[in-house]
């Protein structure tokens, strides 16, 4: 069993290190399709990284014996595995994308053809050997077909679902409360790239979800049909291809009511096949756009989405829409995300040993960015100094007179809260929960979504300097 420490109130103390961490779905799509894969684990990964002896007395802990300190990075830190990646990603900047993929302490080795494995293989050992890494045999698996990386089933064949994945929402009961509808909505988002419609096909989970502070919660015969339905579509889901260098992809989209929904395809001789699904669910004025606008509006939030298919490959759009028209109309550019009014906040909120503080970037149709932070002159959790930073991202928002806004936060629990997923149930959230859902009446139209952390590195670095004693 290994010896994990506590460090809560040295790691409030700790400034954030926001180096990216790789997209997990794009490294899963680059290792799709090759012959011979190679899974390598290392050995207490985290712990192969020297401590700055200067810091090793951060560290401490009291055992019975006495208090000892590690002379290695140890498991639960702040930073570990920022540090880690960036540790690899030097290490294997001549391999990655090319014949290996790394994330954190998960590495493969792929090849396209099978006599270049052992090849590929000597060169990934001679660069463990030459940074003294050691690896863990009983978790590595060598020239194998296919296997489970970053949570999917990659093969020549393609992607498939992890089949614990499907295991748990096979065994899963129909929910009974709301935080069984959200744990079983959790499990979509993570398959959500396999799920064709899903807008459509799972609209009564989130309707079940939205009328629980109305209704109560209540488990409908179409919750329950869909839910069925899910099970079954689940027995035999898709596999998803991943596509060649340079080759042209082909892009459906389908509207309804209530959801937007796209596929990219790419084509081998006369057989097309999925490369990802992607679902939107339409909210307020949006569900009355005319069907023309909304497969306009499909079109946007699949190119957002799928942006790096789009940059990387020439994408044809499939449709009987008369969409270059639609999105070059003066009105509907107003209207439809994309268009010139749309603004872009990003806000993060920092709570130290050393202060509190918020970070705000605002960023006008046109690229401006205007950067914002404050200090808190009061003690915050890290939830309240998020709230804080979304409240000061409205107002400066507001000030600028915009009108449309997509604001990105790297708190789920702030997102799901304000988005109606999550109840409040602390007081001091609830306040502030009340007070944004004022702030938001005053917009057209405002969507909140949760980035990752390393997507929102830039309003993380004004909260840390903002929280800081003396700020540059």
């Amino acid at each position: 069993m290994a010896n994990v420490h506590r460090f809560y109130r040295r790691q409030q103390a700790c400034l954030k290190d926001s180096f990216p961490l790789p997209r997990i779905d794009l490294l899963v799509d680059s290792t799709a399709g090759h012959e011979l894969l190679s899974f390598m684990d290392v050995y207490s990964g985290y712990n192969q990284i020297r401590m700055s002896p200067e810091d090793e007395e951060y560290t401490s802990f009291m055992t019975d014996q006495g208090t000892y300190c590690y002379r290695v990075m140890p498991f639960g830190l702040k930073n570990a595995g920022a540090t880690y990646q960036r540790l690899v990603n030097r290490m294997f900047e001549k391999q990655i994308g090319r014949n290996m993929e790394v994330y954190v302490d998960d590495m493969l080795v792929k090849s396209r053809v099978t006599g270049d494995h052992i090849r590929d293989l000597e060169e990934s050992f001679g660069v463990l050997c030459q940074h003294q890494m050691k690896l863990n045999p009983a978790k590595c698996v060598f020239g194998v077909s296919s296997g489970k990386f970053l949570g999917f089933i990659v093969s020549q064949r393609g992607i498939e679902v992890n089949p614990e994945k499907i295991k748990a929402l096979a065994d899963m009961a129909p929910p009974r409360s709301v935080k069984d509808v959200q744990r079983l909505t959790g499990r979509l988002a993570a398959l959500s790239r396999f799920l064709a419609k899903s807008g459509d096909k799972y609209q009564p989970f989130f309707k079940a979800l939205r009328g629980t502070k109305s209704n109560g919660f209540q488990w409908t015969a179409d919750c329950q049909t869909a839910f069925d339905e899910l099970k079954q579509y689940l027995a035999s889901p898709p596999l998803l291809t991943s596509p060649k260098d340079e080759e042209e992809l082909y892009l459906y989209l389908a509207v309804s009511e209530a959801s937007l929904s796209s596929v990219l395809v790419r084509q081998e001789s006369d057989i097309q096949q999925p490369v990802y699904y992607v679902s939107k669910t339409l909210t307020g004025p949006e569900t009355r756009y005319p069907r023309a606008k909304k497969v306009a509006l499909a079109l946007i939030f699949a190119a957002r989405k799928l942006r790096p298919f789009f940059q990387a490959h020439r994408v044809v759009v499939l449709t009987d829409q008369p969409l270059k028209g639609i999105l070059q109309k003066p009105d509907v550019s107003g209207r439809l995300p994309g268009g010139a009014p749309e603004w872009t906040l990003h806000v993060d909120g920092s709570s130290t040993d050393n202060g509190n503080g918020a970070g705000v970037i605002l960023t006008t149709p046109d690229g401006f960015e205007i950067k914002y932070s404050l200090k808190l002159d009061f003690s915050a959790t890290n939830n309240v100094a998020e709230y804080e930073a979304l409240l000061a991202g409205l107002r400066l928002t507001k000030e600028c007179s915009a009108k449309r806004l997509v604001v990105h936060s790297d708190s789920e629990l702030i997102v799901n809260q304000v988005n109606g997923g999550f109840e409040a149930n602390n007081p001091s959230l609830a306040r502030y929960l009340a007070k944004a859902k004022e702030a938001i009446q005053g917009f057209d139209k405002l969507t909140l979504v949760h980035v990752p952390r390393a997507e929102n590195w830039k309003a993380d670095r004004l909260a840390r300097a903002a929280a800081a004693e003396n700020p540059e």
